[in-house]
């Protein structure tokens, strides 16, 4: 069990919801009969499919609710953990697994599901699993080369075949709907019943098939929040009629030397093109990558004006507007290009002789904020490297 809400709910907090979680998951398994084996080992021998459509809805629901809720931009699932892939220890597994849950006729689970209500059929299956886990760590140096053989890594089954989440969900809910399907029929062959549904039973079941595949077909046709801030930027009539505050290089070099804390200078270029030269100060989040979980709340800092800068004007422009339409109004684009404000400050010429005195007063001010700015930055090195922050995955799972 990992952690519920990294750098929002402490993790002893989160042992304590986890607690009450793991209490409410065991009164619904127990309340739902899965503290009986006759229920359970039914799915094996063709008479009950309870266990089946019990897990098979609660992965589909899961599944609709996470890319529902990934589409629109209320749970990043980049973060979400995935367990990873090792074929040959999870096939050897899963066979010893299937046939404990046979023979027993618990899984780990439900097992402590029905020694929580004093069942003593499920006291000597917890024991096996205790037994089971110590001649398993006490075996494991020879059996590692089989635990570790064939890891995938943390890949999706979607990654795997080649297709989108989209694409791979609704094929699991055609999937998941045939199954019930096909399992009632099975059921009530090998429970001799005519196969008929009441009226009312026959609406809920069509509204829950229609409300699953509404969602996945929302995610796979409408618009999500990337999506419509995409749109909003690429329509040129908006780009032609927002106005742009701008910022020139000698009063952005200026603020720099006097008011650097006040402001988030913000690299939109590749991380090699920062590498290769920055802006003294600033901090690199590409344009492609904005709107990632880790860097919005960088330029959405409420007491800092962004101000925005890269080589191409209609890319700063876009990255303004992206800002902009995720959160923050207080944004500013720089007049000059990178490399314009390099050729400025750091490889300044000097006025000719007998030039006019406002030229040679830029020229020191311009030399003197470069030597500043270089100065700052040796000061301030942690403050100008590209944006880096800890992902934290939750992780869990039975």
């Amino acid at each position: 069990m990992g952690p519920l809400a990294p750098y929002l709910i402490s993790e002893e907090f989160g042992l304590v919801i986890a607690l009450a979680i793991g209490v409410g998951f065991g009164f619904v398994l127990e309340q739902a009969g899965f503290s009986s084996t006759k229920k359970l080992v039914g799915l094996f021998y063709g008479y009950d499919f309870t266990v089946l459509r019990v897990f098979f809805t609660a992965g589909i629901t899961a599944m609709a609710g996470v890319l529902l809720l990934g589409h629109y931009g209320l749970l990043d699932t980049q973060v979400i953990y995935i367990n990873p892939a090792f074929i040959k220890s999870a096939l050897v597994g899963g066979a010893i697994m299937g046939a404990g849950f046979i023979i027993g006729g618990f899984c780990p689970g439900t097992s402590v599901c029905a020694l929580a209500i004093g069942k003593l059929d499920a006291l000597a299956f917890a024991a096996g699993i205790f037994l089971g886990v110590f001649a398993f760590i006490e075996t494991f140096p020879h059996l590692e080369n089989l635990y570790m053989a064939n890891n995938l890594g943390q890949m999706k089954l979607s990654e795997y075949l080649g297709m989108s989440d989209i694409l791979f969900g609704t094929i699991l809910a055609v999937v998941a709907v045939a199954a019930f399907t096909g399992t009632w029929f099975i059921e009530n062959r090998v429970n001799k019943r005519k196969p008929e549904l009441t009226p009312s039973t026959r609406k809920q079941y069509a509204f829950a098939v229609a409300a699953l595949f509404l969602v996945l077909a929302i995610v796979a046709f409408l618009p999500g929040k990337k999506d419509f801030i995409q749109m909003r930027i690429s329509q040129a009539e908006r780009q032609k009629t927002c106005v742009f505050k701008e910022i020139s290089a000698d009063r952005l070099a200026n603020d720099i030397v006097n008011n650097f804390y006040e402001l988030n200078i913000i690299d939109v270029r590749t991380p090699e093109e920062y590498n290769e030269w920055h802006l003294p100060l600033a901090i690199n989040i590409p344009f492609d990558r904005l709107l990632d979980r880790q860097n919005i709340p960088i330029f959405n800092q409420k007491i800092r004006t962004n101000i925005f800068y890269a080589d191409s004007d209609t890319l700063v422009r876009m990255a303004c507007l992206k800002a902009k339409f995720a959160g923050n109004s207080d944004n500013m684009i720089l007049s000059e290009s990178a490399d314009e404000f390099r050729k400025l400050f750091f490889e300044s010429e000097e006025p000719a002789p007998g030039s006019h005195k406002d030229l040679f007063n830029l020229y020191n001010f311009r030399i003197q904020a470069a030597r500043h700015m270089t100065e700052m930055e040796q000061t301030l090195k942690q403050r100008m490297a590209p944006v880096k922050r800890e992902v934290v995955t939750v992780r869990g799972g039975c």
